[in-house]
């Protein structure tokens, strides 16, 4: 999200656009909303596919690039997923994002038909969420390990993992035990020299002295 709103003259013109991509035929029930100056699309999973066609080749659109594909978690919701694709028209100058809503079993169709670059997106977007992609041809973990459990940007897994990964020097191997937090709770004392503590701080015996 930009840091700063963009113009009237701006906002009024990305608001036709929004307007526009709703009216076609393909967006099928999809809306759109202006958020910070920034066009939002909400649409359907299974019209995605036909909507980002749409939105890369029609003459008002022109959305070329396609800047990430990510997932974000919403544990309340019964679709609990946001798959957000973030697009860029080099030629109008124009940014859109556009959301579709799903659950933990329901894939949404893959775009890599239209573009291609969203291949790692997607394959990041399941590794660490879980979000599934029908039709993607290689749906498959891309950044944590072989044999990892669980998908480290839900919302519902723990900071500390469930497996920790060491190397063993006895055996010659990595291998994956059960997370051990090795430092037992400790109580801090926070107060500063100046307030005063019940304790000797470390030199101040020579004070006395």
């Amino acid at each position: 999200m930009s840091d700063t709103v963009a113009p009237p003259s701006a906002v009024e013109t990305l608001k036709a656009l929004g307007e526009h991509i709703v009216a076609s035929p393909v967006s099928r029930g999809a809306r759109y909303e202006m958020a910070y100056g920034e066009l939002n699309i909400y649409a359907e999973a299974a019209s995605i596919v036909d909507l980002l066609a749409f939105l890369r080749t029609d003459d008002k659109c022109l959305f070329w690039n396609i800047i990430d594909v990510c997932g974000v978690d919403y544990p309340g919701r019964a679709k609990r997923f946001d798959v957000v694709y973030h697009l860029l028209s080099p030629r109008h100058n124009f940014r859109v994002r556009v959301k579709v809503e799903t659950d933990e079993q329901t894939p949404v169709p893959s775009c890599i038909s239209v573009y291609p670059g969203a291949d790692w997106f997607e394959r990041e977007a399941y590794d660490m969420y879980g979000i599934l992609f029908s039709g993607h041809p290689d749906m498959r973990r891309l950044l944590t390990d072989y044999g990892f459990e669980g998908h480290p940007l839900r919302k519902d897994f723990p900071l500390t993992g469930f497996v920790e990964v060491r190397w063993d020097d006895q055996q010659k191997r990595v291998i994956y035990e059960p997370v051990k937090l090795t430092q037992e709770f400790r109580n801090f004392d926070f107060l500063s020299p100046w307030e005063g503590v019940d304790y000797v701080l470390p030199g101040d015996e020579k004070a006395k002295q």
